[in-house]
């Protein structure tokens, strides 16, 4: 499993509880400035009326990552540096929080709290869907996941894609064992890893892909699991096969109780992005809606 540096309040020594420490303390509790800089930067801090990271910034002895490093505790807040992690760089929420796209997959995520995970439904599974490969499913299922934990939701993240997984290279991790393991009675407890520097997040990956993943998936185990984890966390986001391979992904939708459909501009076909919603409708799961991924 990886061991990203992560910019949050539970990386470096800083503990918990910062949220309402001085940027100083916190610099300081990580270790990136002395406590000489920290007197000095005060100083100057008072002596001009600045603020602390203004100052430091002129006195050179502070980045413009360490000041988002700060609030980042401060505001408890986790993400990462870039180039510090093994997390896919396409992973843009856990490094970005300001980038455009983000923005875009909060406004995503804010829709299907007020339309699925909301404080009435019991149900807590959403199944990620699209027609064919290539449209952008386990990239916004990836993000999607890391934005659920910068929330503060325990978020699981399951990788159902036994055919052609992604979600173990997206997050660094381990594929040896995962889904497939625990469906056909193999997997233990750490089949599910977390992921450090997001205290929210864990990844159920794929593992290794079965000769059979359809016949699993439709196991009354699979509906049996997802029950199980939904006690656990407060979402689960699973990621799916296109369903123009296979009909995994009716069956995941149908076990997990509602999907989303992933449309890639100018590259779905709008009879095959009807033909999911009309499969899942008939399965009697709830089309929570769909997303145009324009990226």
């Amino acid at each position: 499993m990886n061991q990203g540096n992560v910019v949050s309040a539970a990386s470096r020594g800083v503990t918990h509880g910062t949220e309402g420490a001085s940027m100083g303390e916190v610099l300081v509790k990580a270790g990136r400035i002395t406590l000489q800089d920290a007197e000095r930067i005060l100083h100057l801090q008072y002596e001009q009326g600045l603020r602390f990271g203004q100052a430091g910034l002129r006195l050179g002895l502070l980045t413009q990552a360490d000041i988002e490093f700060a609030l980042s505790c401060q505001f408890d807040y986790p993400y990462l540096v870039r180039g510090k992690s093994s997390i896919s760089e396409s992973v843009v929420a856990a490094y970005e929080p300001r980038h455009r796209l983000v923005e875009r997959l909060r406004e995503l995520r804010t829709q299907l709290m007020l339309r699925w995970f909301t404080d009435n439904n019991t149900r807590k599974g959403l199944g990620i869907l699209s027609a064919s490969r290539g449209e952008g499913r386990s990239f916004i299922t990836a993000n999607l996941a890391v934005l659920f934990s910068q929330l503060g939701r325990r978020n699981l993240l399951v990788d159902a894609d036994m055919r052609h997984p992604c979600q173990h290279a997206l997050f660094g991790l381990d594929n040896r064992i995962g889904l497939s393991a625990l469906l056909s009675g193999r997997g233990g407890p750490d089949t599910i890893q977390r992921i450090p520097g997001l205290p929210h997040l864990s990844v159920l990956p794929a593992g290794t892909t079965p000769p059979n993943p359809h016949e699993l998936l439709a196991r009354p185990v699979f509906g049996s699991l997802l029950d199980q984890l939904a006690q656990q966390v407060d979402v689960v986001l699973i990621d799916t096969p296109a369903t123009s391979e296979s009909a995994d992904a009716q069956v995941i939708a149908v076990r997990a109780g509602a999907a989303m459909i992933v449309v890639r501009k100018n590259t779905s076909r709008v009879w095959r992005v009807q033909g999911v919603s009309n499969d899942v409708s008939d399965g009697r799961a709830t089309v929570v809606g769909a997303v145009l991924n324009d990226f």
